[in-house]
């Protein structure tokens, strides 16, 4: 297989990065911020980064859409913290309050958090309602690191 350019999405500043081939991503830069491109941690992101990140980004990206009152999301946060840790940048990983953009997350029907989505170029390839702990979401999401 090939390895080719991949375009990288900044968390920061929603600039559109392509990273040469054979370039490590977890090393990578934005052109215009000079931020971390994978940061290792979940990235908070409004409504327009999000849609940046989900159809421009080369990487399948995991949302976690969650609110601040919400208890099974906090309680599931440490868990997301750690399969960013592990599985970044094989996986991009986003938290979006559902208080703060509730239009995202009438766009994908979201009824109950925590929701996860896996995007990969704007479509949606798998999602999960509920709270998961660590070794739950990292079997579930290790598919998508291909």
């Amino acid at each position: 297989m090939v390895d080719t350019d991949k375009h990288i999405v900044c968390p920061e500043c929603g600039g559109t990065n392509r990273v040469a081939a054979g370039k490590p991503l977890a090393m990578a830069k934005c052109g215009k911020c000079h931020a971390d491109l994978f940061a290792g941690h979940p990235a908070s992101v409004d409504a327009a980064i999000f849609d940046r990140q989900i159809t421009r980004s080369d990487v399948p990206v995991v949302v976690d859409f969650w609110a601040d009152w919400c208890g099974p999301c906090h309680a599931m946060a440490p868990s997301f913290e750690a399969a960013a840790r592990e599985l970044e940048p094989k996986l991009r990983f986003l938290k979006l309050d559902t208080e703060a953009e509730p239009q995202v997350a009438a766009r994908y029907n979201i009824r109950g958090i925590p929701n996860l989505i896996v995007f990969k170029h704007g479509k949606v390839l798998a999602q999960r309602a509920g709270a998961m702990d660590a070794r739950s979401l990292k079997a579930w999401l290790t598919p998508f690191a291909g």
